[in-house]
């Protein structure tokens, strides 16, 4: 029924009386505050016509009076100059049945107007009157012209960046219907004239944002503007495309049957043929609608271009034939699929050296961006291909918001948006090609270098590239480099001596000479000597990694003392890096000390800079570095003791983060015991940040501590990092690390740290809706509590009320949570009680007990308002605004769930996030708002923090309802559809409730 031209539409043209006077020349408006002209000194005039007609002086309202004093001063405004006559006038506010006294009432209104307005704005001129001396910008609509101009000229070009964003602010300039109240035809017929303009702006808008790739977030408001607007079929299309775009091809068919049906029963035609062609595009799978059909340009405020690679060596030596192989190849990339190129090699031999320098080099073919990664393939632990995926995402400019979960998505999204861009992507220290895969781009025009271990064979497509040791004359020319050509020359034996006894591999070369350039009064013969002398082993430097372990040994050797022992205390952690306060907890030094330690570790090449105050082994450096403590460390129980003091640290510091953000809870006070510090934050925000950049080291730590003197401090220290699972930054780590926390302890026999680790297991599987799961780990929590452990006794109860609640056991619900308000009380832990209230006023309103309901959940936000619990705070408003829901006090249930959404936000709670959307959604749909609810239900879809596929499916049955309300029967039975299927799946008893929804539609 109606389109959007190509580019940025502009706003339809208004009939004018052929007795207009010729308008005067208008000076050209822009966003800036300009002045009239028949004022000096005093701030410039406003108007507004784009909402209420309203007026400023500076920022001071004037009062524009009566309806038809407002419906004058905006028929002057429309006509840009141009004076009206008095019956143009007469005609626009009255229409054909004008009052006897219409002249005198207009001359009022024009008095008036000029009292209040500027001298010389408001003017009379034969018989009529016209607005003169508007200075730029002092009228929205002009602006908004402007503006939209400046965003056709911009996607013209080719900057749809720019142009989204000139959009955006055009759009904003409208506050609310145009020319609000002001009645009068004149002023209805601008308002139509004006309110077409505008959806018309937004669909460009919108489409605009397809082309570059925010479809995700586009379907809640295209839902919303569907709902408002049924006949547009723009809207439809786009909504179709943005639908398909996320995944959701049955959705996007089902919006096309909505529309066919709705255009015929109230129009009686058909869909126009764009939409027809849409439809079956999409039932062929048609390629070109997988992705916006022209690359998405960086935006030009923040363009995202990766520079990941580390540092070039500025020495960097030899390995021509392999810089002009690979070179070559990544010349290629831009007229092959993928160019993919996999260096192979012992640990040592140089292999992400001639990487990055080759990555440097070949920079300017990838003008997109270059990524890098370490894979820690060598590693105990391995980097995990969905965490690796997150973090290029981001770094390519993706919101954490739109991020899927699993592995699958991530690497479709990553490949989507590489997608017309050329990046090169360096993948170091691969473990193997399983590893690899969903890294690669996979598109025309970028490439990937791939360091490993091993020879990647079953890397298809790949080229191999196997590194062996150095030519000696590369051998030499490095060591002469880093040492100094004079002190080499005179001894040019000795140094090919040392070469050879290092094996040519770069790594050891590299360490001895550095040593040997920091000790201006040895020679080169010395350095000589002590390796023959010394370290024999060097001549089996063949013999695969005991070739990598001798290199390390010669470095290890010229360690001062102090400098020995940070290298194999450091060596002994297993995270990914570590930071310097909590090497510092390892080493018991005071950070200072510490850090000029680490820092001359640095120098020696034994030791790496990950970031600035944080620091991280090669991994074969680390494996040599534990071989080392083995040996060295006196006396043998200093290992253990050094895990333990950085098990107090993150403990007692994790403890803190726990501290800010639950006041009052009693967990602290039930902590094993630490004899060591940890760190004091000054803000919730520094405490957050520290709590989430350690993630993956404190739960290796959790990992690390699972032997029997350390077990109760490892499950302590899991309780107090429980925001890493809820907020869903590091939700699998976190459960790898519960599981086997689990498993030592039970192994172990000690029941006080498997009720916890199981407690926590459960809290996990309620999380993400694997409610049989949580049941069975939190039973058995419960069953191993004891009076020793108040935390288990009031946690486990408490999940299980929770678990039951979920199942629809109402009654064992209740039973469970009375016991665990019971405890909390017992234990004087204030904000469990205030939990377990807010838990039992969603069992009491399950049971129709909605007073009680009510009453309940105010006690528990009594208690957090006055403990200043803001996020708990939060958690009581989410549970009075479901109460308040069933109530139908729904204007106060949505203050209320309002208030907790912008607090979880603030505190990084995607789940809380998502979910608080869906209760608003209900909300809306028991209010009878479906197309609220649909947005609602949308961003909760599209801000994948919903807590698993059985929340999922919750909210595609309340998106499905409230599409079914706004006449769209497709869309709904494909949510509804695929809402059953993951009830199915998950044996939930929400199955017949949407089989009960999808039997009226199908019949």
């Amino acid at each position: 029924m109606d389109g959007v031209p190509d580019g940025v539409p502009r706003v339809p043209e208004q009939r004018r009386s052929d007795s207009s006077a010729e308008p005067p020349k208008s000076p050209k408006s822009a966003e800036s505050g300009g002045s009239t002209g028949g004022s000096t000194g005093r701030a410039a005039m406003r108007f507004g016509v784009l909402g209420p007609v309203r007026a400023w002086r500076g920022d001071e309202p004037l009062t524009t009076g009566s309806p038809q004093q407002r419906a004058l001063l905006a028929a002057l405004l429309l006509r840009e100059g141009r004076t009206a006559t008095a019956a143009e006038l007469i005609d626009a506010l009255w229409g054909e049945e004008p009052p006897s006294q219409a002249l005198a009432a207009l001359r009022t209104y024009a008095s008036r107007l000029r009292k209040v307005l500027d001298s010389g704005v408001l003017v009379s001129e034969s018989g009529g009157y016209a607005v003169r001396g508007l200075g730029d910008g002092a009228l929205d609509l002009a602006v908004a012209q402007d503006l939209a101009t400046e965003a056709e000229k911009a996607r013209s070009a080719g900057d749809l960046g720019h142009a989204r964003e000139v959009l955006r602010r055009v759009l904003a300039l409208w506050d609310g219907e145009t020319l609000a109240g002001v009645p009068g035809p004149y002023a209805e017929a601008q308002r139509v004239r004006l309110e077409e303009w505008r959806l018309q702006l937004v669909e460009s808008r919108l489409d605009m944002d397809l082309e570059q790739g925010c479809h995700a977030e586009a379907v809640s408001e295209l839902t919303a503007l569907t709902a408002a607007h049924p006949l547009r079929e723009r809207l439809r299309e786009l909504l179709m495309l943005a639908l398909y775009r996320s995944g959701r091809q049955a959705e996007a068919l089902a919006v096309y049957a909505d529309t066919r049906r709705l255009l015929a029963d109230e129009l009686g035609v058909d869909p126009r043929p764009g939409l027809s062609e849409l439809q079956q595009r999409i039932l062929q799978a048609d390629p070109g609608l997988a992705e916006p059909s022209s690359p998405a340009p960086e935006p030009a405020s923040v363009p995202v271009r990766p520079a990941q690679l580390p540092a070039t060596v500025p020495d960097f030596t030899g390995r021509s034939g392999f810089v002009r192989e690979l070179g070559d190849i990544l010349a290629s990339a831009e007229n092959r699929v993928m160019a993919v190129s996999a260096l192979a090699g012992i640990g040592g031999v140089g292999k992400t050296t001639l990487a990055v320098h080759v990555a440097h080099q070949a920079r300017g073919a990838f003008p997109d961006g270059q990524l890098y990664v370490d894979l820690q393939g060598a590693g105990a632990r391995a980097a995990e291909p969905e965490t690796v995926l997150g973090s290029f995402l981001r770094a390519l400019g993706t919101a954490d918001s739109v991020i899927p979960e699993s592995l699958e998505e991530r690497a479709a999204l990553y490949r989507s948006v590489l997608a017309g861009r050329r990046v090169l992507v360096l993948l170091d220290n691969a473990r193997d090609a399983a590893q690899v895969r969903p890294l690669l781009p996979g598109t025309d025009g970028c490439a990937a270098l791939v360091t490993s271990r091993a020879r990647m064979v079953d890397l298809a497509g790949a080229h191999l590239i196997d590194l062996d040791v150095m030519a000696p004359d590369e051998a030499l020319a490095l060591f002469t480099k880093i040492v100094g050509e004079e002190r080499v020359a005179s001894e040019r034996k000795a140094a090919l001596d040392v070469v050879a006894a290092c094996g040519f591999l770069p790594l050891a070369i590299r360490i001895a000479a550095s040593r040997l350039a920091a000790r201006r009064t040895w020679t080169v013969s010395v350095l000589a000597a002590k390796l023959a002398d010394e370290r024999r082993r060097l001549d089996e430097l063949q013999a695969g990694d005991l070739a990598v372990k001798a290199t390390f040994e010669l470095g290890y050797g010229q360690l001062e003392p102090a400098q020995a022992r940070a290298f194999r205390l450091l060596g002994l952690a297993d995270g990914p890096d570590i930071s310097l306060p909590a090497a510092a907890a390892v080493l018991d030094l005071p950070v200072e000390d510490t850090e000029d330690l680490l820092e001359s570790l640095v120098d020696t090449s034994l030791l790496e800079s990950a970031a600035p105050g944080r620091y991280r082994f090669h991994d074969l450096v680390r494996l040599y570095a534990r071989a080392c403590a083995e040996r060295d460390e006196q006396p043998p129980s200093e290992r253990g003791a050094a895990l333990s003091r950085l098990l107090d640290f993150y403990l007692a510091s994790a403890a803190g983060v726990y501290a800010i953000e639950r006041p009052g809870d009693r967990l602290v006070d039930h902590l094993a015991a630490t004899t060591h510090e940890g760190l004091s934050f000054d803000t919730r925000e520094s405490a957050l940040d520290w709590l989430f950049g350690e993630a993956e080291c404190l739960l290796a730590c959790v990992r690390q501590s699972l032997p029997a003197p350390t077990l109760r401090r490892a499950a302590s220290l899991l309780l107090v990092a429980k925001d890493l699972s809820e907020s869903g930054a590091s939700s699998l780590s976190y459960e790898r690390a519960a599981t086997a926390l689990c498993r030592a302890a039970e192994e172990l026999g000690d029941a006080h740290a498997e009720a916890q680790a199981r407690t926590t297991l459960a809290q996990v599987h309620v999380r993400a809706g694997r409610f049989d799961e949580a049941a069975v780990e939190a039973s058995r929590a419960m069953s191993l509590a004891s009076c020793e452990d108040p935390w288990s006794k009031c946690n486990a109860p408490l999940e299980l009320g929770v678990i039951a609640f979920y199942r629809k056991q109402l009654e064992d619900a209740e039973t469970y949570l009375s016991i665990a308000l019971d405890n909390f009380r017992e234990d004087t832990n204030v904000p469990g009680e205030a939990s377990a209230l807010c838990n039992l006023s969603r069992v009491h309103l399950a049971l129709g007990k909605t007073s009680t309901a009510i009453s309940l959940a105010e006690q528990g936000i009594e208690i957090y308002d006055n403990l200043g619990a803001a996020l708990r705070l939060a958690n009581g408003r989410y549970a009075l605004g479901l109460a308040l829901t069933v109530a139908r006090r729904y204007d106060d249930a949505l203050a209320q769930l309002t208030a907790a959404l912008a607090v979880f936000r603030e505190n990084r709670q995607p789940l809380w996030e998502g979910v608080t959307h869906f209760r608003i959604a209900e909300v809306h749909l028991a209010a009878g708002r479906p197309p609220l609810a649909a947005a609602h239900a949308e961003q909760a879809i599209a801000l994948r923090g919903i807590g698993g596929e059985w929340r999922r499916g919750t909210v595609l049955t309340v998106l499905g309802r409230a599409l079914s309300e706004l006449g769209q029967p497709d869309r709904a039975r494909a949510c509804w559809t695929e809402a059953l299927t993951i009830y199915e799946k998950l044996g939930s008893a929400e199955a017949s409730e949407v089989r009960a929804l999808l039997s009226p539609v199908a019949s």
